[in-house]
C-alpha cells in the first residue's frame, strides 16, 4: 500500500499553476492539493462550471498528476475570525477590507460554494480554517470566564452548521486543520469542536503534525485519540529551539529567525516522529494521500519540495499482512 504524495499548492501560490504542475510531476510527487488562491482554483468558477474545473484537472493530468482534495483556509479563517485588522483583508475581495462583517458574509458564501466547487472537481474533501473568535483570550488576562469560552464554541457552531448543511447536500467532507487561532488548535479543543457541532460526520480533521508537534502536544495522541476523523493528512515538520531566552510563543520574532522558540523545518530536519505517525495512520487504516505542507525559511523551497517527497516515500510503508509468528505454525 503506497499511499499517494502530493504537494500542497498553498505555500506556492505566487507561480502559476501551468508553471508548478511540471515542477512536481518532476520531483516525483502523485498529485496536488489545491489551494483555492493564486490561479491553482477560483472556488467562484469551479462552483458554477464543470468546463472551468476540467481545464484545472487537465494541468494536472497533462503532468500525470491526480487530485485528492482542495483546500480553502483563508476563506474559512474569516467565518468566526474577529477579522477586526488588516491582517485578513487580503483573503476576501478588495471591497471588503476593513469591514469585518462583509469580510464574514462574504467567506460563509464562498465556503458553501467550496462544497460544490469539490463536487464539481471529483474531490470528497476539503481541507481549511474555521477561525475563532476566542483565541485572543487563550491566556485568560484580562480574566475570561467559562461562559466566554462556551460562547465561542456555540458561535463556532452557529457559523460552521449551515456551511456544513452545505457540504451535505455536496457528499463533501471538511477537514479542519488542527492549528493556533482555529477553534481546535490541541486534542482538548478538538473534542470540544466535535461535540459542538454535534460529532456530525461531515467535520473532521486535516491532521498536521507541525503544529502539535511545536505546542508540545504528541501528534501520534492525536490520531489515537481521532482515528475515525483524519480525513487528509499534511507531512510537516517542525523543529523547538527553546534556549532558555525564548519559549514557544515565538517572541514576536518572524519564521526564520534564529531566536524564535520553534520554526517549521523540511521534512526529515525537525521534531516531528513520522515513524510512529505512519504506524500510527497504519493501524487506523488510512490509505489517502500523504500531503507535503512544505515551509523552511531556512532552505532554498524547489529543493525542500523535491527532497520532502523524497522523504515520505522513504517513510511510507504498509502494514503488514501477516503475524510475525504465523511461519512457526502448521
Amino acid at each position: 500500500m503506497a499511499r499517494p504524495v502530493t504537494l500542497f499548492t498553498g505555500q506556492w501560490a505566487d507561480m502559476p499553476l501551468a508553471e508548478l504542475a511540471p515542477k512536481a510531476a518532476q520531483w516525483g510527487y502523485d498529485g496536488l492539493e489545491l489551494a483555492c488562491w493564486g490561479d491553482h482554483l477560483d472556488v467562484e468558477k469551479a462552483s458554477r462550471s464543470k468546463r472551468y474545473c476540467q481545464q484545472q484537472k487537465k494541468i494536472l493530468e497533462d503532468n500525470g498528476l491526480r487530485l485528492f482534495a482542495i483546500s480553502n483556509h483563508l476563506t474559512g479563517q474569516l467565518v468566526c475570525d474577529l477579522n477586526n485588522d488588516s491582517r485578513s483583508d487580503a483573503f476576501a475581495p478588495a471591497d471588503c477590507a476593513g469591514n469585518a462583517e462583509k469580510k464574514r458574509k462574504w467567506a460563509v458564501k464562498t465556503m458553501k460554494q467550496t462544497a460544490k466547487a469539490a463536487a464539481n472537481m471529483e474531490v470528497g474533501v476539503v481541507n481549511g480554517f474555521t477561525g475563532s473568535s476566542i483565541w485572543h483570550m487563550l491566556y485568560s488576562f484580562p480574566p475570561v470566564t467559562d461562559e466566554m469560552i462556551d460562547e465561542g464554541f456555540k458561535y463556532f457552531a452557529k457559523m460552521w452548521n449551515p456551511i456544513f448543511d452545505a457540504f451535505d447536500k455536496q457528499g463533501i467532507k471538511f477537514a479542519l486543520e488542527v492549528h493556533p487561532t482555529e477553534i481546535a488548535f490541541d486534542i482538548y479543543t478538538a473534542k470540544r469542536a466535535l461535540k459542538a457541532v454535534g460529532n456530525r460526520k461531515t467535520f473532521g480533521f486535516n491532521f498536521d503534525p507541525s503544529h502539535l508537534h511545536w505546542q508540545m502536544v504528541d501528534p501520534v495522541m492525536f490520531l489515537r485519540e481521532f482515528p475515525d476523523r483524519i480525513y487528509h493528512v499534511h507531512m510537516k515538520d517542525a523543529a523547538l529551539q527553546l534556549d532558555g531566552k525564548s519559549g514557544i510563543l515565538a517572541s514576536h520574532l518572524n519564521f526564520g529567525d534564529q531566536n524564535r522558540g520553534w520554526d517549521f523545518r523540511s521534512l526529515g530536519r525537525g521534531g516531528v516522529d513520522f515513524e510512529e505517525i505512519i504506524r500510527a495512520l497504519n493501524h487506523m487504516g488510512y490509505a489517502g494521500p500523504l500531503s507535503v505542507e512544505w515551509e523552511d525559511c531556512g532552505m532554498e523551497r524547489e529543493q525542500g519540495a523535491a527532497e520532502a517527497c523524497e522523504f515520505v516515500k522513504m517513510a511510507d510503508f504498509a502494514p503488514s499482512s501477516v503475524l510475525f509468528d504465523s511461519a512457526f505454525g502448521d
